[in-house]
């Protein structure tokens, strides 16, 4: 088979890594620092929501929902850069620019307010989700790892069927996003001991990289 590559940076294996280690600490930070609540992993969220829905506990459901409704929002939000956003940076540059500021303004919420800290938080996942879909052209989510899975398992089963090696190198792109979201995951459980709710601050200079590699002219 014909390996694709990265026509434009916002596909390039760069930005891939970096974006999915900020998706691992994402999720790392607000399950274990604000109230075991996933960021990214709207699954769980929806699953939660549905158990405590069963238990009459509206409370503790409406703390998993919102979470989810404003991961929507994100994805929305994403979509409304695109069509409208007009500058000389490019439009996913802009959605990283949000991100880096969510993050800047979770870092000082209190425990208090975990909810309105995790509803921000699934804001900028829904939005990096919907703004970076691909890496080398292969359809690929930095914030989450089943699809991703499911992807490198079929890649894998392709091989063995095909033994055609760019099966295999796709499936290691897969299982390549899945290792940088664990490591993301790793160091956002070490920076929160440290650290404790500021730690997402160390998202931001990942993200500020980003950014900046997405100045690249990968088509020249």
């Amino acid at each position: 088979m014909q390996l694709e590559r990265a026509k434009q940076t916002s596909e390039s294996i760069e930005l891939g890594i970096l974006l999915a280690l900020v998706g691992g600490f994402m999720d790392a930070y607000s399950y274990i620092g604000r109230d075991h609540v996933f960021s990214n992993a709207q699954t769980g969220n929806i699953l939660l929501t549905a158990v405590h829905l069963s238990q009459g506990d509206f409370p503790v459901a409406a703390r998993y929902l919102l979470p989810v409704l404003a991961f929507a929002a994100g994805i929305m939000l994403s979509d409304f850069i695109h069509a409208r956003f007009v500058s000389r940076l490019h439009w996913r540059q802009a959605a990283l620019l949000f991100e880096v500021v969510v993050m800047a303004v979770v870092a000082f919420i209190p425990a208090a307010y975990n909810v309105g800290a995790n509803c921000l938080l699934s804001l900028a996942c829904g939005t990096q989700v919907e703004t970076f879909r691909k890496i080398h052209g292969k359809g690929m989510a930095t914030t989450m790892c089943i699809g991703n899975l499911r992807n490198a398992l079929h890649n894998v089963d392709d091989y063995i069927i095909n033994h055609d090696r760019g099966f295999l190198y796709n499936g290691g792109l897969y299982f390549g996003a899945i290792g940088c979201f664990m490591v993301g995951a790793v160091l956002g459980n070490w920076c929160i001991d440290v650290l404790g709710l500021h730690a997402i601050l160390v998202c931001t200079p990942l993200l500020a990289a980003a950014f900046l590699i997405m100045f690249i002219d990968r088509e020249h």
